[in-house]
């Protein structure tokens, strides 16, 4: 398998991995520092790091053609849109709201992208 065909796994794996760490430091050693609206923005940022982490697995062990380009739009939005979310739950400048819909529409973009290929895909086949 080509190196770059492991991506998806791998990011996946990586951000899964992360996200369980990011859960336990959440619950456990950032529950009596921050406040309720940056507890939520730490809680939302793990619950979509997680899913997409599962998301990109699914990917990864799928081995679909093609997989790289919504691999790589789902690994970004979720790096942009949780990072933003941690770093203003940490006390980050609130600008950073701003940012935090970019990750949301990469991530949004890839699960498209991935539709289309796979709907191009199956017409291909028949």
């Amino acid at each position: 398998m080509h190196d770059l065909q492991r991506f998806p796994l791998f990011a996946g794996a990586l951000l899964a991995a992360l996200g369980v760490a990011l859960g336990a430091f959440g619950a456990h050693g950032l529950r009596s520092l921050l406040d309720a609206n940056a507890l939520a923005w730490w809680q939302t940022a793990v619950q979509y790091q997680m899913w997409h982490a599962v998301g990109l697995v699914a990917l990864g062990a799928a081995r679909l053609p093609r997989s790289l380009l919504p691999a790589a739009l789902l690994a970004a939005g979720t790096v942009i849109f949780a990072g933003t979310l941690y770093l203003m739950a940490l006390g980050g400048p609130r600008w950073l709201g701003a940012v935090t819909p970019v990750g949301g529409s990469l991530m949004i973009l890839g699960w498209v992208v991935l539709a289309w290929q796979a709907l191009r895909t199956g017409k291909h086949r028949s």
